[in-house]
């Protein structure tokens, strides 16, 4: 008898599982954003813009890097039309970073040669992804409305 109750073992097995599985899918992720000539940075803040305008401190914020940063990573996407700054409607200090269509065609190229993270889902059929669905939305909901 180990001491630890089995639903620990089991959320253990979980959170490794996790791990392998999000290293899987940043080396994936990684490799497509490097075919469009993009770091994994740079891809990484596209796919955020993708669900719409965010100020650069926000950005800074989801991204988990420093605002020093994301000045840098914004100014090399500007600077290839992927993405340009506004004011806020809201507050006329504030800069939101847009997304453009060369930045969604970006991220949607990147998407598309996820070929390993593609596959990996390709192997579920249509009741197994909505449970996966289900599941990581039920799991990680709250950290999906910070994001």
């Amino acid at each position: 008898m180990s001491g630890t109750p089995s639903g620990d073992g089991d959320k253990a097995r979980l959170m490794e599982l996790l791990a392998v599985s999000l290293r899987a899918y940043y080396a994936d992720f990684t490799e497509a954003a490097a075919a469009e000539n993009l770091t994994a940075s740079q891809g990484k803040t596209l796919s955020v813009l993708r669900q719409g305008p965010a100020a650069m401190r926000a950005l800074a914020r989801t991204l988990s890097c420093d605002a020093s940063n994301i000045t840098g990573i914004i100014d090399r996407l500007e600077k290839r039309g992927l993405v340009h700054r506004e004011p806020s409607p809201t507050d006329r200090r504030v800069k939101n970073v847009v997304l453009t269509p060369e930045g969604e065609r970006a991220v949607d190229a990147i998407r598309a040669n996820m070929h390993a993270t593609m596959a990996g889902l390709d192997a579920l059929d249509d009741a197994e992804r909505a449970t996966l669905h289900d599941l990581l939305s039920r799991t990680f909901e709250a950290a999906a409305v910070t994001a």
